[in-house]
């Protein structure tokens, strides 16, 4: 279990070792900040890593601390290139690892940018092959486009266990998560969370 009671519901139960979590939602909805307070739930059982491409560990580091989640079992790194991400996760042996974002990962291997679909694919793929060797519970974020999609849509939701969508209400009060893809729990239960200042 993250520790949050909304969120655990969601996944159905918490987290499974060696799973493949992929957290879609709009630009500035909350994804980082909820999964920088489940790492930290996490954190109290085990070592997790949080690796970020789209901020510097400075912007992190802020962050973590205006949420109060600053842990020593919490490490952060800074990297877009999935060798590095590869290194990180060989040496630290983490329990979970979030990586933030999935569109601006990329292979040297694929001449393409960041968050192409071939990228996409080629990087959720040796991920999911590395969550399942090393039993690592591994989350995704990944950016919903204009259309209502997750960039890169079909190539990740095929790949994952858990596809969880996190969007807000048309008042902006509240945030709601719901699974439309769980290999370990329902996908009819929904989690409503409250933006504030601390997450």
């Amino acid at each position: 279990p993250t520790g949050i009671d909304e969120f655990d519901r969601v996944l159905g139960g918490g987290v499974v070792p060696g799973s493949l979590i992929l957290l879609g939602g709009e630009p500035g909805i909350g994804k980082s900040t909820l999964l920088l307070q489940a790492a930290h739930g996490l954190a109290q059982n085990g070592k997790v890593v949080y690796i970020t491409g789209e901020e510097s560990l400075r912007q992190l580091q802020l962050r973590a601390r205006r949420l109060h989640t600053l842990s020593p079992n919490l490490q952060a790194a800074a990297a877009a290139e999935l060798e590095t991400v590869l290194g990180l996760l060989h040496t630290e042996q983490p329990a979970v690892a979030v990586l933030d974002s999935i569109q601006t990962l990329y292979t040297a291997q694929i001449d393409n940018p960041p968050g192409t679909v071939s990228q996409i694919r080629a990087c959720a793929t040796t991920l999911q092959q590395i969550a399942k060797e090393q039993e690592i519970a591994l989350f995704l974020i990944g950016h919903v486009t204009k259309e209502g999609a997750i960039a890169g849509p079909k190539v990740l939701e095929h790949l994952v266990d858990v596809v969880l969508y996190f969007e807000g209400d048309p008042q902006g009060l509240f945030r709601v998560l719901r699974a439309s893809k769980n290999r370990f729990g329902a996908t009819d239960e929904i989690g409503v969370f409250d933006m504030q200042s601390e997450g």
